[in-house]
């Protein structure tokens, strides 16, 4: 791999990038270790700006620190991964009752046709993970709460590191489309009991999917 070359400021969360998307593509399993020497190398950097890098994926939950051992990919208990979902489903049924009851009709329009995007994707796995998070991220933009955002933000990365993603089991993505159209069509009707009932019921039924 070509040596990165970035403006030192900007290096280690260039740095952070690389290695995120590796331990999202499972190229970094969980549990592994992670060899820093040998990353920068490959990266043709110091160790400063990859040990900064893994601090900002340490704070991310990504990568967890081991006094004398290095920097190891989080691996997702069960736990974890139900109070991931759990505070998901809080923050997330929030956000959308807000949005319910707050946004214009041009961004619900926005959100309808993000919706009706997912709908067509529906045989396409890749592009529905992809549609599926940029639905709830956008939902969440329009909520307008940036500590929210990042929160959820944060929670989202370590969701991903579980090995049994729920989208992943068979007949969850017709499942998931169809709490989406369930959840849009509360967020048309302006409902914001609904909408936040039928966000909670999603999460739920993620998680039953993914454990």
């Amino acid at each position: 791999m070509n040596a990165l070359s970035l403006a030192p400021r900007a290096l280690y969360q260039e740095v952070a990038e690389l290695l995120r998307q590796r331990i999202f593509s499972r190229d970094l399993e969980p549990g592994s270790w992670i060899d820093e020497l040998k990353i920068a190398e490959a990266y043709g950097i110091s160790r400063t700006p990859l040990r900064e890098a893994l601090k900002v994926l340490a704070a991310e939950g990504l990568v967890t620190m081991k006094v004398r051992r290095g920097a190891y990919v989080t691996e997702v208990s069960d736990k974890d991964l139900t109070d991931v979902y759990h505070l998901l489903a809080l923050l997330e049924s929030d956000g959308a009752a807000v949005v319910a009851e707050r946004a214009t009709d041009e961004q619900l329009a926005e959100l309808r046709e993000l919706h009706a995007e997912l709908e067509a994707a529906v045989l396409q796995r890749d592009r529905f993970f992809v549609l599926n998070e940029q639905f709830h991220l956008r939902l969440l933009e329009i909520a307008d709460n940036r500590w929210r955002q990042q929160m959820v933000s944060d929670l989202r990365k370590v969701m991903k590191l579980n090995r049994h993603n729920s989208l992943l089991k068979t007949g969850r993505i017709n499942e998931s489309l169809a709490e989406h159209r369930a959840v849009m069509q509360a967020l048309l009707a302006r409902n914001t009991a609904l909408t936040r009932e039928r966000m909670q019921q999603h999460f739920q039924n993620g998680l039953e999917a993914a454990t």
